[in-house]
């Protein structure tokens, strides 16, 4: 369980080094004010998607949407799987990992096998990935739910295709850490 929370926070992290990175570009063309103490809930979408399924042309374009509509409080990740290659056509972003991972959620969540496209809120509910009108409702509820980790990031460092920095985590993953 602890395994599965800090692969989350990992996930997240990255996300929040990418901001990183846009404030700080920002930084050099205008001035930002001051940061704030602010911990609002972030939302993380997994879709398992290939470019072999037929049903997941709309699930894709509908996560490009919600990463252009959300784009400070979702992160959107694509994962393509490699289970549809057999037909014939390669998804070239297709890896065994990604379906190991969505087999992993599948097991927690009880089904009985692996499906595109599915998407994964949070780590904590899954339904069919081209369906609006449950990914706005599962922003809407996650999105709301008040955020009990806080992430530092400092000494933030790009070296060649490598990031480097340091963090620190204060709520209830420091606590199961320690």
């Amino acid at each position: 369980m602890v395994g599965k929370r800090i692969a989350l926070i990992c996930i997240v992290l990255i996300g929040v080094v990418t901001m990183a990175f846009k404030v700080d570009f920002k930084l050099k063309k205008e001035k930002i004010s001051e940061p704030t103490e602010n911990n609002e809930a972030i939302v993380v979408l997994e879709l398992f998607t290939s470019q072999g399924c037929s049903s997941c042309p709309p699930a894709d374009a509908l996560l490009q949407q919600i990463k252009e509509d959300y784009q400070s409080s979702v992160y959107a990740l694509s994962y393509h799987v490699d289970y549809w290659n057999y037909i014939g056509w390669q998804d070239p972003f297709s890896k065994s990992e990604y379906a190991d991972k969505q087999r992993k959620y599948n097991i927690k969540f009880k089904n009985r096998s692996n499906y595109t496209p599915q998407v994964v809120v949070n780590g904590k509910t899954h339904f069919v990935g081209s369906s609006s009108a449950k990914m706005n409702a599962a922003i809407a509820k996650y999105g709301a739910i008040d955020a009990v980790n806080k992430i530092e990031l400092g000494k933030v460092r790009v070296k060649k295709e490598s990031v480097y920095f340091h963090y620190k985590l204060q709520g209830v993953a420091a606590k199961k850490k320690s």
